[in-house]
This record gives structure tokens, sequence and C-alpha cells, in this order.
């Protein structure tokens, strides 16, 4: 199975207070979007197209060598902004994996895992889902008798819909020739008026395809919108890389 992968990294971030496009934020030590890129380094993915727009040359600037790069003029949802990223691979892979540029906690395991699932499961898309304590400002996944069967952003979302807990991570993984269609039949007939990527749930549902979800560690989901939230990802990596350095010295005490 061909994968490739679509990081989405076009946007500025205007909760950030900050002239600096969000993605080239850094997080203990590392750019947002370097972290997003050493997790999909190690999780098996083949070739990456990242998604740039707002300060396009300063977020090129920090890719590794042979990124593919793709240019989004018109920031028009995450949706046009997939079809972009689509048409900047070299070849068709079978699965594209979808990752936002703002998720500095996503692990290599979880991407795998997820990977793994789908390729497993056959469906057309599996969704990368958290169940959050507060899930203030997410997508909620709606279920029908336990199956997922849409994603609502929360500015479309009914009260009762408000509570879902399950929330949408934004990492999505797709088979190729459901997923050129389906964005193909996504409109801008919302709030934001934008084209969601997460209306392609619904309209793969109502062709016929099953899709899924994987529920990972709540801290993973944390997209990063916010000063505060900055901090809250800088610390929570600062505390695995003490872990892994607690770690090591524990195994080097065991073996003298």
């Amino acid at each position: 199975m061909t994968i490739a992968a679509i990081v989405l990294a076009a946007g500025k971030g205007t909760r950030m207070n900050s002239g600096l496009a969000k993605v080239l934020h850094q997080a203990a030590g590392k750019s947002l979007i370097q972290w997003v890129l050493d997790a999909l380094a190690g999780s098996g993915v083949g070739e990456t197209a990242v998604v740039v727009g707002y300060q396009a040359d300063a977020v090129t600037a920090v890719l590794p060598i042979g990124t593919r790069v793709a240019f989004q003029e018109h920031q028009n949802g995450t949706g046009h902004a997939t079809e972009v990223g689509l048409a900047a691979l070299t070849a068709i892979p079978a699965t594209v994996l979808v990752v936002p540029g703002d998720m500095p906690l996503i692990r290599s395991t979880t991407l795998q895992a997820l990977l793994e699932q789908h390729r497993e499961s056959g469906v057309a898309a599996t969704v990368l889902s958290v169940e959050a304590d507060d899930p203030t400002g997410y997508g909620r996944l709606i279920r029908e008798e336990g199956e997922l069967v849409a994603i609502i952003e929360e500015v479309d979302a009914t009260p009762d819909q408000r509570l879902i807990n399950e929330v949408n991570t934004s990492v999505m993984a797709f088979q190729v020739e459901t997923l050129r269609p389906a964005l193909e039949a996504i409109s801008s007939d919302n709030v934001q008026g934008e084209r969601y990527l997460t209306d392609v749930i619904g309209v793969l549902r109502c062709a016929g395809h099953r899709v899924g979800s994987y529920i990972a560690e709540a801290e993973e989901g944390l997209g990063v919108n916010s000063v505060d939230q900055l901090a809250t990802a800088a610390a929570v990596l600062r505390g695995r890389d003490d872990d892994q350095l607690h770690r090591v010295h524990h195994k080097r005490q065991d073996a003298s």
C-alpha cells in the first residue's frame, strides 16, 4: 500500500496575536510543523506535500529537502487545501494521510496505528478522534448506532451535538480513489463559507462507503491555536523529553 501525506500549513493563525505564520511558532525547541513532519517521518509515510499560503516562503524554508510544496493562493477551507495538496504529489498513492501542521503532540506510533487500522478495515476514510473534557472549538463526531456518519463543525452544530465530547483532530486517512470525487462534491454552504474536509465523511457515507475512526490519547489531539495552547504543548513536549531522559538514566543504572 503506497501512502502519501498532506500537511495543511497555509493558515495565518490570527488567534496567536503574532505576525508569524502559526506553524512556525516554536514549542520545546522546534517549530510546530517540524514536530509534525518528524512524526510523519517515523510513521512509514512516503511522499509528503505541505500546503502553504501565509508566509509561504518562510514556511517553505524550514521544510526538509524533498518535501513537495503546494501553494494555496486563496484559503478556501481544508477541503480545498487537500485538493491543492493532492495535485502536488508526484504519484497517485493508494492512501493519503491528511495532518494539520499545528499538532506538535501527535506521535508516529499513533499515525502508524491509524494507518494500520485503516488498511485492515478496508474503509474509505478513518478519522483520528479524541475524547475531550472540553470539546469547545472542535468538530463533533456524529454516530448512529455506534457508526460514524458525519462530522459537524462547532459553528454548525446544534446544542445537543455540542454536548458530544468525541471530537475530530483533523487527522484523517483516505482511500484516494474515493476521496477525489468526494472532494468535488463538498460545498461552501456553511456558516464560515468554506469547503470543509470534514464534509467528505458525510459525502462518503451518502455514497454508500464505510468510514471509521481511531481514538487517540487526548493530548495528541491538541491543535495549537493560541498562545496558551502553545505553552501547554511545549510543557507536554518537555515532559516527554524528561521522561525519556529518565528512562535512559534508569537503564544505565541497571546495566552498571
